[in-house]
């Protein structure tokens, strides 16, 4: 009798491990996903530059320079010194980067909404969600291309990334003061921002592709297409079986 409770007790800790495993490998994508829009939807940076003119009253020795998501840095203007009387100049930063980062930005909401809209169907519709098989067919549809868009538009985000770096490099930013271009006029930056957060967004946009396509193996198991192989070559498993026990026994 203790046998078959040990037994049991192994069957039922085996299944509950099973779903354990399962819930998280569901619910681990959200948790990806949110780090990966939270990282660049919510970015804000600042950089500092100073003009010192030969006049120093018509310096300005910390300029400071915002920007944030989604990027279109064409539109971030900022007033500098002519250095000749108290005139200034309105500049705008160089270029538009917003189409990659609200590309990346949107397949992460997108992936947090299916990954939630998959968890609840898990949860609480999973007979009818194993009933037949468009439901697992549909999953493994969704996270293949889920798995190429991660990879889409984590590399277009890196790319994209490198750019506003560049962009916002303040010795490249200077350049663009007609103050500057005074030899007798001191240009300089003061600081340049923080790239951390943006940094972790592109790490967390390929950590999601390789969740995704992770899933793909588990996703898979569920279809017919799996599950289609004992069923159509029923006889050829049946004869390797007894092969293999009979190999077994001898």
């Amino acid at each position: 009798v203790s046998h078959i409770h040990r037994k049991r007790l192994t069957s039922v800790l085996k299944i509950r491990w099973i779903d354990s495993f399962e819930i998280v490998h569901v619910i681990s994508p959200q948790l990806f996903a949110i780090f990966a829009f939270a990282t660049c939807g919510g970015y804000s940076g600042q950089l500092r530059v100073s003009v010192d003119c030969i006049n120093k009253s018509d310096s300005n020795l910390s300029i400071a320079i915002n920007f944030a998501y989604p990027f279109r840095l064409n539109r971030v203007e900022f007033d500098v010194p002519m250095c000749e009387g108290r005139r200034q100049e309105r500049l705008y930063l160089i270029g538009d980067f917003s189409s990659s980062a609200e590309f990346f930005v949107t397949i992460a909401v997108f992936s947090f909404l299916y990954s939630l809209l998959a968890t609840v169907v898990y949860i609480f519709f999973q007979n009818k969600y194993s009933e037949n098989n468009r439901g697992p067919l549909i999953d493994f549809i969704v996270t293949v291309v889920f798995s190429f868009m991660w990879l889409v538009s984590s590399s277009a985000w890196a790319k994209g990334l490198s750019d506003v770096k560049a962009a916002t490099d303040p010795d490249e930013v200077v350049l663009l003061m007609s103050a500057c271009k005074v030899q007798t006029n001191k240009c300089s930056s003061v600081y340049g921002p923080r790239w951390s957060g943006l940094n972790t967004s592109v790490v967390f946009g390929y950590l999601n592709f390789v969740l995704w396509a992770g899933n793909i193996w588990f996703v898979f198991k569920e279809t017919g297409w799996h599950k289609g192989g004992a069923a159509r070559y029923p006889h050829y498993l049946e004869v390797n079986g007894c092969r293999h026990n009979e190999s077994s026994n001898s």
